[in-house]
């Protein structure tokens, strides 16, 4: 009860309108502020967000601003409002950090906002507990329930003080790995699969970097952690050694880059365009919108055919029959023009047509084509011109043979009798007696 007198006593004492003003005075110049600041910002950007109070920028302005005019103001007399306003607008900032933060590196996730939810919950908790002066009994609370460890004995405060920790350093360290990545990386390297290797290693090392700092905050010995690793090293080389074959063996297709995003590529069968290598697997769309996940580990141990590793232009075939009669020459340069008419067909390499079998129905011709958009896909370009095909072939009134099959049936062949069946045998014709026979 003394805590909710001393807020009454306080709030008595202050002078309300002075602190509304005051305040609304600090929100309006952090609000103009952000704005004139953000106009030429992205609208994915951290600091201002698609609207000006959708960043971070406009929180932490205000928190600035009424906090040095809580300083100001005590000086002469008692605040209440302002003194409110303080952890109101850092639970703000905080949410508004995380919030942004997880959304431009996981922005379809539904774990992170889980994550988001989970964050605002706990921020407005605290934000509450600090406004109302319950905050210390709280944490002195929580600093007295301890839980064993083997030998060692943590407090609650101690393991939800290493949580925020690790959290709020995970999050900064994307952040700026993000940051790394769209203001540096994206100008200085041009190649998708270098640019993704440096954005996965950066990450890596700040995240590792940040978890060490995290722990050395509350209180962890690092020094024990030579124990577990060597435990994970075991665990590595044993029981998860095929995960990570799958994460080395994606780094090294993006170092080597023997396999890029955007390459058209055949695996066990399945044929189609990377578009997204990831540090445990790749992803291969097909032409018919099918995705496959194939085990980085696949790539390396196994045969892959890249089918624009020496250049972009992807070949597409179709094969024709036509009568033996026909014009070799002409039905070539119908097969062509029929490519060529094409407007995705490439102009060079030209379309070529070549006669490749004698088959028993006709001539068998194979028309090459290239093209350089395999992913806007292949079947339907490939029925286009087999149409255009029939329709010149028709008017040039060249033959397009139907499969013929001769079947050859012998006078004198008995089919077979199976075991155990009586032969029907006909009785053989009476013969004329011949003449100067009397049959006796």
């Amino acid at each position: 009860m003394e805590i909710f007198d001393t807020l009454s006593r306080d709030f008595n004492n202050s002078s309300t309108w002075l602190e509304i003003a005051v305040l609304a005075a600090c929100i309006a110049l952090a609000y103009l502020a952000s704005r004139a600041v953000g106009r030429q910002q992205p609208a994915d950007s951290v600091w201002f967000g698609r609207r000006t109070v959708d960043g971070l920028m406009f929180p932490l302005l205000s928190l600035a601003l009424v906090y040095a005019a809580r300083v100001g103001v005590e000086h002469y007399q008692p605040v209440f409002l302002l003194r409110v306003a303080v952890p109101v607008l850092t639970s703000l900032v905080l949410i508004r950090f995380f919030a942004r933060v997880l959304t431009a590196a996981f922005p379809r996730s539904a774990a992170m906002r889980l994550v988001e939810r989970i964050v605002s919950w706990v921020a407005w908790g605290v934000a509450v507990l600090w406004s109302v002066g319950l905050l210390p009994l709280v944490r002195q609370e929580l600093a007295d329930i301890t839980i064993s460890f083997g030998k060692s004995q943590v407090s609650l405060l101690m393991l939800l003080q290493g949580v925020l920790s690790a959290g709020l350093v995970m999050v900064l360290a994307l952040w700026v790995s993000s940051t790394f990545e769209r203001r540096v990386l994206s100008n200085a390297v041009n190649d998708l699969s270098m640019r993704k290797v440096a954005v996965n290693a950066t990450r890596a090392v700040l995240l590792m970097i940040g978890m060490l700092f995290a722990l050395s905050a509350v209180g962890v010995d690092l020094t024990a952690l030579s124990v577990l690793g060597g435990a994970v090293g075991v665990g590595l080389g044993f029981g998860l050694q095929k995960l990570a074959s799958n994460y080395v063996s994606g780094f090294v297709i993006l170092l080597e880059r023997s396999l890029r995003i955007g390459d058209n590529v055949r695996v066990d069968g399945f044929e189609g365009r990377i578009t997204d290598i990831k540090t445990r697997y790749t992803l291969i769309r097909a032409g018919n919108g099918r995705e496959s996940i194939v085990p980085n580990e696949t790539l390396i141990t196994q045969r892959v055919e890249n089918l624009s590793d020496a250049d972009r232009k992807f070949n597409v075939t179709t094969n024709i029959v036509v009568g033996y009669d026909s014009d070799v020459a002409q039905v070539q340069q119908i097969l062509c023009e029929a490519a060529a008419a094409q407007a995705r067909v490439l102009k060079e390499p030209q379309p070529v047509a070549y006669l490749v079998n004698f088959a028993p129905d006709g001539l068998e011709f194979s028309l090459n084509f290239w093209i350089s958009d395999p992913s806007a896909g292949s079947v339907n370009l490939r029925s286009a011109i087999n149409i255009a095909i029939l329709e010149g072939l028709r008017g040039a009134g060249i033959d397009i043979p139907y499969p013929q099959r001769v079947v050859q049936i012998r006078g004198d062949a008995v089919p077979p009798v199976p075991a155990g069946a009586v032969a029907d045998v006909p009785a053989p014709a009476p013969q004329r007696p011949e003449a100067g026979d009397t049959g006796l």
